[in-house]
């Protein structure tokens, strides 16, 4: 007769070795981070053992920790000192911090172990699985019940396993096992069995594996019992990994023949009410080592995800699918390559996709796993996420073994983003920057400072993961030509936690369009980095699109001059060993595409200038659509069709010298152009089709013609842009022409000498006092001094402008209008004092109409032509007021003062 397993006692069945949460109540995700995920990822302070943590379980705010350990000490930091406990400790769920519950897993010989710990479905036992003889002195053998209530062994119950049980689940009356053994009570149960939940009586039920059982599962509506392990049969017939047994006799409902690779193994399993989870983990090559999801209508597959890392344990809840696991490749799902392990992760129960959710553990002791096992526990309103395993760091502090993390209070900010800024031509700003990075919020809102003013003139929200964080951006269309700004960046979490501010990004606005970037622009480059960044490691996208930014790995050189291009742009220099810059964002490239690059070298050990690989920081394994050098200078375009298909240009180009190389593919077939000029084709109209990263300055070139000996590339590279298009060879040859136009050129100056006069203390001189002041009466007047260069032959001064800075002093701005007058008399910033002030010319060159509280840059033009005239000199200023509301300013000695007072020449063709 079919036992009594309703959904109310499925769904408050807890789980062996951290299966899926179920039995505590369901409380609205944490507010302060992005839904759905429901925990933050900042570690809350918990007691740590000295071992390994296998087993967790939870029961009325305790939460029941099982391993091979024999102390438990404080967090680092905490009061209190190390306790002594026997592979078992029982901890308040919401501090962390040991109960007066205390058992001892022992054995007579070998090792005690507790592996699986699981509580009823009424919450009144705990049952304990593992491989031991003895809880508190009284004989067990291998399995155990506990009163939660007392914390006492419960005698009656008895079983008898005769090796290490693995995993448990529960129902109301049944105990189901599986693990090393081969039999129980002295009768055949091999690796699975079912026992009384009362006595421990031994059940009919028969699941007989020839290899370990490692996760059990009953399904919600009791009917089935779901079996993970390492068997390829289950009652002799083939079914590796995974099987679906009948929960009262054990015959086979769904085997899985072929479904899971034969050198992976399921390592637990976790059911919600829709379907069913799997983890995975395998050994050598041609792995499965992610997860799967399966519905329970049917049992078929949901989805799979073939991320490789060793996946050790699943927990659905709320939708999520969090998970444990080592992994280093999501390549296969679109995510990150092969790398870095990251050990904590989360999806939604519907699909492969990683959501906002990525704490982090080392891999630790034994065999350097990391973790491996999952419980929620609740208490006071606040569910808690509890990770055990054998990591010895979370997020990078010490912590052995054992952390929790909160559904509220969300404290991590956001890391500082890396911002730069960008003007083409006087039709405004683009400010991008690298998106941040926060553990438990991939939905960040960022703020746009301009000027260092404390109000932000922009507000944008952007998505970003920790291994997906692509460009944003903003467009000041406010911003005038000639003059010049800074703006720095911040990024706040839902919680209202906010990163510092970015480094400073400044920028002169063009009056003209500049001919080579904007050329590039028109003609749809999707990709363009011009490596004018002085902070590492983004490298901002400067196409019209903007979301393809890339990263330094291994400190490439910056802002490295002259450049390809006329003009204020830098270049990027590599070092031929390592260094290099990558694509953020995987991507595929379709049949038709160009590629170009600006180099210069005098290498004779060749290397990669460019080219497409399916690693970002790795040697990849698939590489082409790739432009690189011959140990004697010539260059090669290759693609690859099943065989290295490649032209060769048959002249040198280590010179040392500035050149062009344009690559393009598409129903044409494959051109190469050097100096605008076509240097051969080829009619090869495919390439080898996968996703994956552009790659500048080095990857692989194992198996390619001529291989140089050097895969990295040692020299200049500059305008790297790729083209989704085939460009003409008219394109080609502008491109190269525009790179030698004459281009504006910007020359900042800040004042040589600068200080102020008061007339409320006319002897007295302000030179040395970082700071400046304005006001009609009574009255303040400053006084500047500027060494104003020549202009570079061929060029006129086109724009003039003066900046300043407001102090910090509340009040500092004026609603007064600020003149700035020519100084007719003699002065010096040591010696002139109101009595001794100097003579003021006119007309006025400019002015302020006023400038608002907060300490900012603020920037007015000048007049050209007056300016124009003193080149090659100095040139004095005085800013004066008619009005009572005094302007402070910083002086050119104060610190905070960002190089102002400064002027901003912008010279250009007549």
């Amino acid at each position: 007769m079919r036992r009594s397993r309703g959904p109310a006692a499925a769904l408050a069945l807890s789980l062996a070795g951290a299966g899926a949460f179920v039995g505590l109540g369901l409380a609205p995700p944490a507010a302060a981070v992005t839904p759905p995920v429901a925990f933050t990822a900042d570690a809350l302070p918990t007691w740590q053992p000295n071992g390994v943590v296998w087993a967790l379980a939870e029961a009325g705010g305790t939460v029941f920790v099982g391993g091979t350990f024999s102390a438990v000490r404080p967090p680092a930091g905490a009061g209190g000192s190390e306790k002594p406990v026997v592979n078992f400790a029982a901890l308040d769920a919401a501090t962390g911090a040991p109960t007066a519950c205390n058992l001892s897993f022992t054995v007579g010989s070998g090792t005690a172990t507790v592996r699986a710990l699981t509580v009823s479905p009424d919450r009144k036992t705990l049952y304990a699985g593992g491989y031991f003889g003895a809880v508190n002195g009284t004989p067990v053998s291998s399995m155990a019940a506990i009163d939660v209530a007392t914390c006492a062994v419960k005698q009656s119950f008895r079983p008898a396993f005769a090796a290490t049980v693995r995993a448990i689940a529960v129902t109301a009356d049944t105990v189901y096992a599986g693990g090393d053994f081969l039999t129980v009570a002295g009768q055949s149960r091999q690796r699975f069995a079912a026992v009384a939940a009362a006595d421990g009586a031994l059940r009919p039920f028969t699941a007989d594996a020839d290899e370990p059982g490692r996760a059990v599962e009953v399904t919600p509506d009791g009917q089935n019992v779901l079996l993970g392990g390492d068997f390829f049969t289950v009652n002799g017939t083939n079914t590796h990994a995974l099987a679906v047994v009948d929960a009262d006799s054990g015959a086979l409902t769904r085997s899985y023949a072929g479904f899971i690779e034969t050198n992976s193994v399921v390592k637990d399993i976790a059911t919600d009410g829709t379907g069913f989870y799997t983890a995975n983990e395998g050994t050598g090559g041609g792995v499965f080592d992610g997860r799967i999801a399966l519905d329970l209508a049917g049992f078929g597959q949901r989805w799979r995800d073939t991320c490789l890392g060793a996946t050790q344990a699943v927990l659905p809840y709320q939708g999520v699918l969090y998970s444990a696991s080592h992994a280093h490749d999501c390549a296969t799902v679109g995510e990150f390559p092969d790398g870095q392990r990251h050990h904590l992760l989360a999806q939604p129960t519907t699909s492969v996709g990683k959501l906002g959710w990525a704490p982090d553990t080392n891999d630790g002791i034994g065999e350097g796993i990391g973790p491996r096992v999952l419980t929620v526990g609740s208490k006071g309103g606040a569910q808690y996420l509890w990770v055990g395993g054998e990591f010895t760091t979370v997020n990078g502090a010490a912590q052995q073994s054992l952390t929790r993390f909160s559904s509220t209070g969300d404290t991590g900010a956001p890391t500082v983003p890396v911002a730069s800024a960008s003007a083409f031509g006087p039709g405004g700003v683009q400010v991008r920057w690298r998106t941040s990075l926060d553990l438990d919020d991939s939905a960040l809102t960022y703020r746009i400072h301009r000027n260092g003013s404390a109000s932000p003139i922009a507000t944008v929200n952007a998505d970003s993961l920790f291994f997906r964080r692509p460009q944003a951006s903003w467009t000041d269309t406010t911003a005038q030509a000639g003059q010049s700004y800074t703006y720095r960046v911040t990024a706040t979490d839902a919680a209202g936690n906010t990163s510092a501010l970015s480094a400073t990004a400044a920028v002169t606005v063009p009056t003209s369009a500049e001919a080579y970037p904007s050329r590039v622009r028109a003609d749809g480059a999707q990709l363009y980095w011009r490596y004018d960044e002085s902070v590492a490691p983004y490298v901002a996208d400067s196409s019209d699109g903007g979301n393809q930014a890339g990263v330094h790995l291994n400190g490439p050189a910056l802002r490295q001059t002259p450049a390809a291009v006329t003009g204020a742009s830098t270049a990027i220099g590599f070092n031929g060993t390592n260094a290099q810059v990558h694509g953020e964002q995987r991507q595929s490239v379709g049949s038709t595409y160009s590629v170009e690059t600006w180099f210069r070298t005098n290498t004779t050990r060749g290397g990669k200038l460019v080219g497409f690989g399916n690693q970002q920081i790795n040697g990849s394994g698939q590489y082409d659509k790739h432009v690189y050098m011959t140990n004697d200078g010539r260059l090669v375009f290759g693609v690859y069709t099943g065989a290295t298909r490649t032209i060769t240009t048959p002249g040198a180009y280590n010179d040392d010298q500035w050149h062009h190389v344009v690559a393009t593919q598409g129903p044409g077939g494959m051109t190469l152009y050097v100096d605008g000029v076509q240097r051969g084709t080829l009619n090869v109209t495919t390439h080898e089709n996968f996703s994956g990263f552009w790659r500048v300055g080095g990857d692989s070139l194992g198996g390619w013609p001529d291989r140089p000996t050097s895969d990295h590339w040692a020299g200049r590279l500059d305008e790297t842009a790729v083209y989704p298009t085939v460009l003409s060879a008219a394109q080609v040859q502008n491109h190269h022409a525009l790179a030698s136009a004459p281009a504006d050129s910007t020359v900042r100056v800040t004042a040589a000498e600068d200080t102020y006069a008061n007339a409320g203390a006319p002897g007295t001189n302000y030179g040395a006092s970082g700071s400046l002041a304005v006001r009609g009466t009574s009255a303040y007047a400053s006084y500047l001094r500027f060494d104003l260069p020549t202009a570079p032959a061929g060029t006129v001064l086109k724009v003039a402008t003066l900046s300043v800075k407001t102090s910090t002093m509340a009040g500092a701005g004026t609603a007064d209008a600020v003149a700035i007058v020519p100084i007719t008399g003699a002065w010096t910033e040591g010696g002139t004092t109101y009595t001794n002030r100097p003579a003021l010319g006119s007309p006025a060159l400019g002015s302020f109409a006023g400038i608002p509280d907060g300490s900012a840059v603020h920037t007015t033009g000048l007049d050209t032509a007056t300016v124009a005239g003193a080149l090659g000199g100095g040139y004095d200023l005085a800013l004066t007021a008619a009005g009572s509301d005094a302007l402070w300013l910083w002086s050119s000695e104060a610190a905070a003062n960002e190089g102002t007072p400064q002027l901003t020449l912008t010279f250009g063709a007549p």
